[in-house]
């Protein structure tokens, strides 16, 4: 199972991005996409997260702004990016907890990173 991340870019504050990950493999169900961020010199943080019941949880920093979900039949979820700020400018990663189609015990998944900068 493989998780690519994409749609990263530059942006002027104030503008939008949307995130995306797609999940690649054997998958059965994918039970919990989140997002977290590391901006240069800091500690990776969390963003936001999903479950497959419909459960959400944001960042105090970007509720309000970011939305997240998961389009299930695609096996890729998003991360929809409003009004961005500096402060947002990172290499955002996604993560998943997935359950395979050779096994019921669901194993977490990480991709790689796609860089988010944001200009004043």
């Amino acid at each position: 199972v493989q998780l690519q991340a994409s749609g990263g870019g530059s942006v002027q504050a104030g503008g939008s991005l949307r995130l995306s990950c797609a999940a690649s493999g054997n998958i059965a169900t994918i039970n919990s996409m989140g997002w977290y961020r590391q901006a240069p010199g800091r500690q990776r943080e969390f963003v936001a997260h999903v479950t497959n019941v419909g459960s959400l949880n944001y960042a105090a920093s970007v509720k309000g702004r970011f939305t997240i979900s998961v389009d299930n039949a695609a096996n890729t979820g998003y991360l929809q990016m409003n009004s961005l700020k500096p402060e947002d400018t990172a290499v955002y990663f996604c993560t998943a907890w997935v359950t395979t189609t050779t096994s019921q015990a669901a194993r977490e998944v990480w991709g790689r990173g796609t860089l988010v900068t944001v200009s004043s």
